[in-house]
């Protein structure tokens, strides 16, 4: 099991839409994450610099890889344009960040 973090960014005003949209997460988004083997995720808000903060834990193998070429990523990334900053392609504009400290 690996695990990434990363930042993205909302647009001002809309945090409440974006957790109610998160609250209501698509079904078959769900299952198309846990298919690609992410099995833990969990996005935090920074509501002062409206800065997302998100961890995910992917089993060994995962094909998160192939995720953005999905239909159901494609929507979902379409539907959440209008909260988020992105790329042209909707994709959200996704800061990696590097582990500096673990401890289990």
């Amino acid at each position: 099991m690996d695990k990434v973090a990363f930042t993205m960014k909302l647009k001002p005003g809309v945090a409440a839409e974006y957790q109610r949209r998160h609250t209501e997460i698509w079904p078959e988004l769900t299952a198309a994450l846990q298919q690609a083997g992410i099995r833990d995720y969990s996005i935090y808000l920074d509501a002062a610099s409206r800065t997302l903060f998100a961890v995910q834990k992917r089993e060994a193998g995962h094909t998160t890889a192939a995720l953005p070429a999905t239909a159901i990523m494609q929507r979902w990334w379409a539907y959440m344009a209008d909260l988020m900053e992105t790329n042209p392609d909707h994709s959200p504009v996704v800061q990696p960040l590097e582990c500096v400290f673990h401890m289990d």
